[in-house]
């Protein structure tokens, strides 16, 4: 895959957090971090593209010091460079409330992000009176997840996706981390070939088909792999400073 290096020249990095920016204790390593300022100091934009919501990524973007956009809860939400709110795509509270009926019906442990919070296996008393930008399920029975899965597909209304092999994330139909980072580009005058997004999971499957260069994490899923245009080391292994050094510096 050398050849991207004559022909594609990254203004921008994308980068997963779970399981990719981040090791398996939730922390952002030295050689990671390194590599981050290592690139902002050569004028790269560097844009978290994570399925968690503010609330939850905004501690590490503060730690890295990024000063540019958030892609967050897999693009539902588009945040600027001073934290303000750019665009948000929303679930119909009556979707979320059928989702919710579908997690009790079938016994599974379930999450969704609001604008205000992120629930965890409970959910408010009136669910309509808020905001809702995703649902998800955690489904350790491959059975169950896939006659879930196939209820949500028939729905018809959806962006399905996954951070791990066990859940099932769901966005409003169209939204992904890809289209998040088109108006992200948009904005600051580039183009997606100038990209290269790195991740791990279903929810980065979009961004690494459309960027530029998309890089998969040694310990991503396989289609994932399948389509990257090259792998990196895993998130235990700083795969995301090699895949900067290799490619942005």
């Amino acid at each position: 895959m050398d050849k991207f290096k004559n022909d594609i020249e990254v203004k921008l990095v994308a980068l997963d957090m779970d399981g990719t920016l981040l090791n398996n204790k939730g922390q952002v390593s030295d050689a990671n971090r390194q590599a981050i300022k290592a690139a902002k100091d050569k004028g790269i934009y560097v844009v978290l593209s994570t399925g968690r919501s503010l609330l939850t990524s905004r501690e590490h973007a503060d730690s890295l010091e990024l000063d540019s956009y958030l892609v967050t809860v897999n693009g539902s939400e588009i945040w600027d460079d001073q934290r303000e709110l750019v665009e948000r795509n929303l679930v119909k509270s009556e979707l979320v409330e059928w989702m919710w009926r579908l997690s009790q019906q079938h016994n599974t442990k379930f999450w969704a992000i609001s604008t205000e919070r992120n629930w965890h296996n409970e959910m408010p008393e009136d669910l309509h009176t808020l905001e809702w930008m995703k649902f998800g399920f955690n489904i350790d029975d491959d059975e169950t997840r896939e006659i879930i899965m196939k209820e949500l597909q028939a729905k018809g209304e959806f962006e399905l996706s996954n951070s791990t092999l066990k859940n099932i994330e769901v966005n409003s139909a169209g939204i992904n981390k890809a289209k998040g980072l088109e108006i992200v580009c948009n904005r600051l005058g580039l183009d997606m070939k100038n990209v290269m997004a790195v991740g791990d999971s279903l929810n980065d499957l979009a961004m690494i088909k459309t960027a530029g260069l998309g890089v998969a994490m040694g310990n991503a899923q396989d289609l994932v792999k399948e389509s990257a245009d090259w792998v990196t080391a895993t998130n235990e292994e700083d795969g995301v400073a090699k895949a900067i050094y290799k490619w942005v510096l």
